[in-house]
């Protein structure tokens, strides 16, 4: 082999409902990829323990993402989709990299520090080896893309370390048996059996902010509703939550520099770019000094337009978890035959014997 398949990964945790900017920054694009890409898309399970390790329906909340998925277009014929912890091999591959990962990286990792807080001592080891969980997700399909949203570009660095080190470690072992892909780490060559995973970032709608605060990302655990348009709202929940959306005096500006300290103007641009497929330059040339009474109602009509019908999907969908477990079941099947080879040779590459 002489260069890595390219294969798209990516995975949502099942926490809480998915909401308008899991759908733009990350299911939407997940739709885009799998056009020209072979895809993997999996329910991160195991990851959720890192949140909350008792749930009241984590069962439920794994079906609703998978529905999600399906309701806004990913074929899982065609591609892969399916929970982490049907495939073993998930787990297994963290723990080798435990091994491999530094604790000097972990404690760099920005998501750690701001969810472990000031008590540190008191955070779950599973919240430290996140990063390193997230990594086998990754390169145990060997994937060479992931899209990512900015809150996880910090973490596929650390996937792109993991692999850099693995490689540089057993490149040796990885040529004698046959199983690497040459490349270069600096100025040194080295067979390397992990692809160094190229994020895909970007987008006009990256990064969706609250309705009710532009300075704030919209999130589940905000307790004020308005503050997010979640995937199940019908049309007319939809079109009030963006008609009562923060915003300013100030009529929308021609130019994108002009949205540089109006953050809650820029949001609903980005959102608007976002779900019509437009930049955001493109959405200011057509409503360049409207006010927000002429452009809220535009954008809420095109947030039903787009929304509205997933949503329905989604409702008819967790209607029948007999179907979804099934597309799980299928799914997982098909991932566990990867999963299982990349494991055999990492066996091989280490020296663990598995015969």
């Amino acid at each position: 082999m002489n260069e890595f398949k390219p294969l798209v990964f990516s995975g949502v945790q099942p926490t809480g409902n998915l909401h308008l900017g899991n759908y733009l920054g990350a299911i939407r694009k997940f739709v885009a990829l799998q056009e020209s890409n072979e895809c993997i898309y999996c329910v991160v399970d195991l990851h959720s323990l890192t949140a909350q390790l008792v749930h009241d329906d984590l069962a439920g909340q794994t079906r609703s993402i998978t529905a999600a998925f399906l309701a806004s277009g990913i074929d899982p014929k065609k591609h892969i989709v399916f929970n982490q912890a049907r495939v073993l091999q998930h787990a297994e591959l963290a723990w080798i990299f435990n091994c491999v990962a530094r604790i000097g990286w972990m404690n760099r990792m920005t998501q750690f520090k701001d969810k472990a807080g000031k008590d540190r001592e008191n955070a779950s080891l599973g919240l430290l080896a996140y990063p390193s969980l997230m990594a086998a997700d990754i390169l145990l399909y060997r994937a060479t893309h992931v899209p990512v949203g900015e809150d996880q570009k910090q973490h596929l660095e650390l996937t792109r370390d993991i692999a850099q080190k693995f490689n540089n470690d057993f490149s040796a072992r990885i040529a004698e048996l046959g199983l690497g892909v040459e490349m270069m780490m600096g100025e040194e060559k080295v067979n390397g059996f992990f692809p160094i995973t190229e994020p895909i970032i970007g987008g006009p709608a990256a990064r969706i902010m609250s309705l009710r605060d532009g300075s704030k990302k919209m999130s589940k655990s905000d307790p004020s509703d308005l503050s997010r348009i979640n995937l199940t709202d019908d049309a007319d929940t939809i079109s009030k939550k963006i008609k009562k959306a923060k915003t300013d005096p100030e009529a929308l500006p021609s130019e994108v520099d002009g949205l540089a300290s109006r953050p809650e103007a820029e949001n609903l641009v980005g959102i608007y770019a976002g779900l019509a497929d437009m930049t955001k330059e493109g959405v200011l040339k057509e409503f360049a000094g409207q006010q927000f009474s002429v452009f809220k109602p535009a954008l809420a009509d095109l947030a039903v337009e787009k929304l509205a019908p997933v949503a329905d999907e989604m409702r008819r969908l967790m209607a029948d978890p007999g179907y979804i477990d099934s597309v799980l079941r299928d799914g997982g099947d098909r991932a566990r035959v990867i999963a299982e080879g990349t494991m055999k040779n990492v066996h091989e590459i280490i020296g663990l014997l598995n015969n």
